[in-house]
């Protein structure tokens, strides 16, 4: 069995407060240190980021895209993300929405028509528009067929088709007669399937993740796991998995722990106020410091919408494996900060020899002893085991994970601060 990571939610260095060095080379570079098979292009709306790509890539596979240089195992996926704002029921509606598209020809034609309804697509990599998501919908279809739109992180409280501030109950209120095209969701960090198995709606959806990367290390912090053989490979055989809801061949998902989520648990940032749900609705919903409306996370909101018992799963679910990104694991064995230079370092050298996802998922402890030191060894073991601890994100806040006790942690700080620790 062939296993295809992909990573299909990403963006450019034309998108806000996205990293200069997100560039094609830089890409591939870093898909293939993360063990990513297929890698979203992100953005393709954007003018002088498509020319970019149609610069540096060659077809590869049908739909699928090589650099034109270099030696690099990853191929490219044609990718974007749009944000709606518009009116719907009375309400103002922002959902972000990926767009895949099989070719550039496809892509210069939705290009086209979106720009000859006004959208601005110069502004921002991941340009606002002011379509309704059926509308939108029926413009990709137009020009292609080929084309998928899949809802991005659903949950989300400010941008998505579930989020608390502004989207829906039901695919069906927003995209009403196009939602059977609808076939896939985006989770997002805040939530992980097992939340989404809670909505009884959604059995008949595939639940897909992907990392939704501003910079080049935060690639593949989600993803998912095809199995398709090297000879079919294809952006052709990637969307009809999704369209068909092909669970044979969609093997899993590789996910966050919700909690890390920037919007799991409810609160208010600027006050320093976290809550669970149960609090939220004990102070119905306003903040205790500020009074006014605390932001709705999304385990509220699956609570809200949920018509099942938690823990209670659907028929034909695609499993998920949850980890913690190797880099936080390193600087949790260090005890260090995960942007210092020593964590840095250390990430560099491991992935030099185990990509990451083979040393978060596959190698075996002894190999990754040979690789690392014991106490990232023992990162990695706690974390297939899922001895974690972790402080829910809230408002925009990540959450904090803890693979040590704080006794060990602070032991671990002390040595760090001390002598430092070679990996």
């Amino acid at each position: 069995m062939a296993e295809v990571i992909t990573d299909l939610h990403i963006h450019s260095k034309y998108a806000r407060a996205c990293s200069k060095e997100l560039n094609p080379a830089n890409l591939a570079t870093w898909a293939d240190r993360k063990g990513i098979h297929v890698l979203g292009t992100g953005d393709f709306t954007h003018p002088t980021w498509l020319a970019e790509l149609k610069a540096a890539l060659v077809e590869d596979q049908p739909g699928l895209f090589k650099l034109s240089s270099g030696d690099h195992a990853c191929r490219f996926m044609l990718t974007t993300e749009v944000s709606c704002i518009y009116k719907r029921g009375g309400k103002t509606r922002r959902v972000h929405h990926l767009v895949f598209a099989p070719s550039f020809a496809v892509v210069d034609a939705l290009v086209d028509r979106l720009e000859a309804r006004g959208c601005n697509l110069r502004a921002d990599g991941r340009p606002i528009i002011g379509l309704d998501s059926e509308e939108l919908l029926k413009l990709v279809l137009d020009a292609s067929p080929e084309c998928l739109l899949v809802p991005a992180h659903a949950w989300t409280p400010w941008f998505a088709v579930f989020g608390s501030m502004s989207g829906f109950d039901a695919l069906e209120e927003c995209f009403g007669s196009m939602a059977p095209h609808v076939t896939a969701i985006e989770t997002g960090l805040s939530s992980d399937p097992a939340m989404n198995w809670m909505v009884r709606t959604l059995d008949d959806i595939l639940l897909i993740s992907n990392s939704d990367a501003h910079s080049l290390g935060n690639l593949g912090r989600e993803a998912n796991v095809f199995s398709i053989e090297p000879d079919k490979l294809s952006y052709g055989e990637i969307i009809r998995i999704l369209r068909e809801k092909d669970r044979e061949k969609f093997l899993y998902t590789i996910e966050f722990f919700p909690e890390e989520g920037m919007y799991h648990f409810d609160g208010h940032r600027a006050c320093k106020l976290r809550w669970h749900p149960s609090e939220t609705k004990k102070q119905k919903g306003l903040c205790t410091v500020c009074k006014k409306p605390v932001t709705v996370g999304v385990l509220s909101r699956v609570n809200d919408l949920a018509d099942r018992a938690e823990g209670e799963r659907p028929p034909n679910i695609v499993p998920y494996r949850s980890v913690v990104p190797l880099a936080e694991l390193i600087a949790q064995a260090m005890g260090r900060g995960v942007a210092t230079k020593g964590v840095q370092a250390a990430y560099l050298a491991l992935t030099d020899k185990i990509p990451e996802f083979h040393a978060l998922l596959r190698t075996s402890f002894d190999e990754l002893a040979t690789a690392t030191s014991p106490e990232v060894v023992e990162a990695v073991r706690r974390m297939r085991l899922g001895k974690v601890s972790v402080e829910p994100g809230f408002d925009g806040q990540y959450g904090t994970v803890h693979m040590f006790s704080e006794s060990e942690r602070k032991k671990k700080k002390q040595e760090s601060l001390l002598q430092g620790i070679k990996i």
